[in-house]
């Protein structure tokens, strides 16, 4: 790291770690009173220390933003006791439902209960209340049903930088998800 930039990436490093939240270059910059250039050489640097294999922490970009994490090799040791209050378990009919929002965005609440063949009402609900799903607009036929997808804190919490990284699905799974006639 050079001398140079050293206070500015100390200065970038402070906010990630108040900000808590993913946060993009843009109100970084503003925040910290710096030009975006000078920015993004602090978030290499940062990225750079954070690689050294002794330390346990990384840049993240996640849903457009960056955050300072814990490595994903460390995570799966440490969610169960670290990991988000307000995630909590969720159930295997909330998971199946998040999945099929996951992959299928956007979907309504009608076409997602095709889908699953049950009512989707309470699973969206929670979903909803543990801000991992929510509306995204409305869909452009009789009765305009809304439009659902995922939000920022589902890409926190799964480790996304966006759904783009969502593991690949096996051909019956896309059978699963697909809905009939389309």
């Amino acid at each position: 790291m050079t001398k140079d930039i050293e206070k500015e990436t100390a200065l970038v490093e402070a906010v990630l770690y108040m900000e808590g939240e993913p946060q993009d270059e843009g109100t970084i910059a503003r925040i910290c009173g710096l030009s975006a250039d000078t920015v993004k050489a602090a978030l290499e640097n940062l990225s750079a220390r954070y690689m050294d294999s002794d330390c346990g922490l990384e840049i993240s970009r996640i849903g457009g933003g960056v955050v300072i994490s814990v490595k994903r090799e460390y995570w799966d040791n440490l969610k169960e006791r670290y990991g988000k209050k307000n995630e909590g378990k969720i159930s295997r009919a909330a998971m199946e439902t998040l999945a099929i929002i996951a992959y299928s965005q956007p979907i309504t609440r009608a076409e997602i209960e095709k889908i699953r063949g049950v009512s989707a009402d309470n699973m969206m609900r929670l979903l909803i209340e543990k801000k991992l799903i929510h509306e995204i607009g409305k869909k452009d036929t009789p009765g305009k049903p809304a439009l659902y997808g995922t939000t920022k804190e589902f890409l926190k919490i799964f480790h996304l930088g966006s759904i783009a990284d969502l593991p690949k699905l096996s051909e019956d799974d896309i059978e699963r998800f697909e809905l009939e006639g389309e």
